[in-house]
């Protein structure tokens, strides 16, 4: 406080000092610069007044303009009406510029005098013009040269340092003195027990105040600890993002979901954490007053970003924004999307072929000998057409939330053997060997549901193998855990067919599974039914190797 206090006094006594001076110094200028316009207006007149005795000799004139010259300090200038210089005291006419454009003398031709000051910060001088018409027309013009402020500072700069030194050191010596006498009664209150003290009686009003503030302060500061506390633990622990931005676009809170999602931190402006387009309009919206929702995606995540408008004043809003983890919904929202689009296009595609084969019938169109074939490819068509419907109804049904009501003890090593006695006229037909190596386990699940995860998976590592393959399956117990293998030596997937094969109707070679009546909802029977138990899934596929699912079942807790 000692220093503000020195400080204040300092300045405000120097800057009193320095003012004082600049505006005296500004006076006299400004006084000495008049007397300078009056003296050269008045000689102007004299001037002007004996030139007029001459009656247009022009002997006489120049003769009176060539002695006035001599004992003016200014310089005269006698010039003709259309800008010819005719006398100057101090250069020679003849070498002279016409001066018609000067603004002085064109002044003066039109209202009968003119004026005009310029300055020459170079030389730090002021030079005063003054013209005036005479009867024959032609133009008397004195000019007068002063030293401006600033050349008159320039030139008297040892005087002003010293007096700056001066005025300097009285205000240090006049505000430590008065610094002294102001603090040392405020530094000696006690400010445990304002009522104690004895001080001021200009200063008994605020010690009675403080002592009332220091208790009421107390009971508040303990409230809004509890309060803070409280707010901090549930803010930094909600899955809401949170972020309140000042009028000015500043943060002035966020809790920990919201700095870790946009990376951004308290007092920061909201365009330097975070650089994402749809957050700087929604925040920049909110606070031109306008509300708005905008996505932002990060790290896989997708997030709704909801800005509103606070009102402070009339003019200015600050902000507020919350953030919404959407990604599990815009997910499926996608997967809806492209769920419908395939389901239209995979129920159209046979139907448009029974349609056609029908309609080719129904109108005789066809030959007779071509008859049983396109009924053999209407049937096939409604085969394909079935079983495309009874996928889609396995996947709804995989999705209804109660179907772990139904879960039962099931001998997993059963399960199996049973789908492969079921596939194994298929395997015979593709010349494919089954092996199995299958432990007697029991899991907890949804028996149905089980039968078609291991179905699909048998049944496309015998329809996507090669002739001479075979189709490995076992089942192990380690601690807690049941693993399911399938392995195949056919013709694997594609690296980049990987990440996509549980998706519903991908298929990596769509005319090889149109050949082999696939439908494209096998894997994701698959994926849907692992994730319904809890269990794990794995791929690995090497082109022209083989391929190995694998699925890892908890018997406890994952």
């Amino acid at each position: 406080m000692r220093k503000r206090v020195f400080i204040s006094i300092f300045l405000t006594s120097l800057l009193t000092m320095i003012l004082t001076f600049i505006l005296i110094s500004w006076i006299m200028y400004n006084n000495t610069f008049d007397s300078v316009k009056r003296e050269v207006q008045n000689e102007s007149f004299y001037v002007s007044d004996a030139l007029k005795t001459y009656n247009n000799d022009t002997a006489d004139m120049f003769s009176y303009l060539n002695r006035a010259g001599l004992k003016s300090r200014n310089r005269i200038t006698y010039i003709k009406s259309d800008g010819t210089v005719l006398y100057d005291n101090l250069a020679l006419a003849a070498d002279m510029e016409n001066h018609s454009d000067r603004p002085e003398v064109i002044e003066a031709l039109q209202t009968g005098h003119g004026e005009i000051t310029r300055y020459s910060d170079t030389l730090g001088e002021s030079i005063y013009y003054y013209a005036i018409k005479l009867e024959d027309g032609n133009i008397l013009r004195i000019a007068a040269t002063t030293k401006s402020i600033l050349g008159m500072m320039t030139g008297s700069a040892i005087w002003i340092i010293l007096i700056f030194i001066t005025f300097i050191s009285l205000s240090v010596i006049i505000a430590r003195l008065l610094t002294k006498s102001i603090v040392r009664p405020i530094n000696n209150l006690d400010l445990d027990n304002p009522l104690s003290n004895k001080t001021y009686d200009e200063l008994s009003p605020l010690l009675l105040r403080l002592d009332k503030q220091k208790t009421e302060l107390m009971e508040n500061v303990q409230e809004i600890s509890k309060t803070r506390i409280n707010f901090a633990f549930i803010s930094n622990n909600m899955s809401v993002g949170i972020v309140v931005f000042s009028e000015k676009g500043y943060i002035t809170g966020a809790n920990r979901s919201a700095r870790d999602i946009l990376g951004i931190d308290i007092q920061q402006f909201f365009m330097e954490g975070c650089r994402d387009l749809g957050y700087i309009k929604a925040v920049r919206s909110a606070l031109e007053g306008k509300p708005m929702t905008a996505k932002f995606e990060k790290s896989g995540f997708v997030y709704q970003l909801s800005a509103s408008p606070v009102k402070e004043n009339p003019e200015k809003h600050a902000a507020l924004l919350f953030i919404t983890d959407i990604t599990e919904k815009d997910q499926a929202e996608q997967r809806r999307k492209e769920f419908s689009a395939n389901v239209s296009h995979e129920l159209k595609t046979p139907l448009t072929s029974i349609s056609g084969y029908a309609e080719l019938i129904s109108k005789k169109i066809a030959k007779k000998e071509d008859v049983p074939r396109f009924a053999e490819m209407i049937h096939t068509e409604a085969t394909r057409l079935l079983q495309v419907i009874e996928d889609i109804m396995k996947l709804s049904r995989l999705d209804e939330s109660d179907l772990e009501k139904e879960f039962e003890d099931v001998n997993l090593s059963k399960l199996c053997t049973s789908v492969i006695n079921d596939l194994q006229q298929i395997a015979q037909n593709k010349d494919v060997v089954i092996k199995s190596d299958l432990k007697n386990v029991y899991i907890n699940g949804y028996s149905p549901i089980l039968y078609e995860m291991l179905y699909n998976l048998i049944d496309n590592a015998i329809i996507y193998n090669n002739p001479k393959g075979y189709v490995d399956i076992s089942l192990a117990e380690e601690e807690d855990e049941i693993i399911l293998t399938v392995k195949d030596n056919g013709i694997g997937i594609p690296p980049e067919h990987q990440p996509r094969i549980f998706e519903r109707f991908y298929r990596v070679d769509k005319s090889h599974s149109r050949d082999t009546g696939g439908t494209g909802l096998g894997l994701s029977i698959v994926k849907h039914a692992a994730a319904l138990h809890k269990a794990d899934i794995d791929l690995t596929s090497t082109p022209g190797e083989g391929t190995t699912v694998t699925v890892t079942f908890y018997n406890g807790d994952k």
